[in-house]
């Protein structure tokens, strides 16, 4: 059963929401666009913002970052195709940056009510400042909600998605502050015969047996 017969929002571990929608670059499908790659979806709550106009420039401006992460960005908001198409025209002839990944014209909220990204509480006419991580099996991995008057950081989405990926790739978890180049922390055993193999290794970064500090190769 999908989130949709269940009637609530896609959450963690959730397989994400397919669809197809309008965008600045063409009809797109997630599960075609995001086939092989991680797709960050982020929604905004209006063009020709202020607080947007930074974030997105910001996701413009970082976007080889997420290349190298072989993650594919994606916006959306409920604005109409025009309105997008004149507002990337407007923000690089103002400030020289193009918004270069897809924005969707969401203008029946289709997709931002599929994901949660309206609110009533906040607006209802408006999406809130979402960010879904989405894997390559297209599993929804981590969620991001900002208000209206909160800009999102960008360094903590990056963050973010370097930890998912190295925690895919190594049996860790990433600690408080965690940053690429520090350590991680092993999984703490979940039997006693587990208790007994980690104080018996007797490893450097031990603290005790459910904390045990390591480093990976990233």
């Amino acid at each position: 059963m999908d989130n949709q017969e269940l009637g609530r929002m896609p959450l963690l571990g959730d397989l994400a929401p397919d669809f197809t929608a309008k965008t600045t670059e063409g009809w797109l499908t997630l599960s075609e666009y995001g086939k092989d790659s991680w797709v960050i979806l982020f929604s905004h709550p209006a063009d020709f913002t202020p607080v947007c106009t930074t974030e997105m420039s910001g996701f413009a401006k970082r976007k080889p970052e997420f290349d190298a992460l072989n993650t594919k960005l994606l916006g959306l908001s409920i604005d109409s195709i025009f309105a997008h198409l004149a507002w990337v025209r407007n923000v690089e002839e103002r400030t020289g940056v193009r918004f270069n990944f897809p924005i969707i014209a969401d203008i029946k909220m289709d997709v931002a009510n599929m994901y949660g990204m309206v609110q009533p509480g906040v607006a209802s006419t408006v999406a809130v400042r979402a960010v879904y991580f989405i894997d390559p099996k297209r599993v929804i991995r981590l969620i991001l909600y900002y208000p209206l008057n909160v800009g999102r950081n960008m360094d903590e989405i990056l963050r973010a998605l370097k930890a998912l990926q190295l925690t895919d790739k190594a049996p860790v978890a990433t600690p408080l502050d965690w940053q690429p180049g520090c350590e991680v922390v092993e999984h703490a055993p979940e039997t006693m015969e587990g208790v007994d193999a980690k104080l018996a290794a007797k490893k450097p970064g031990m603290v005790d047996f459910y904390l045990v500090k390591t480093k990976v190769d990233e």
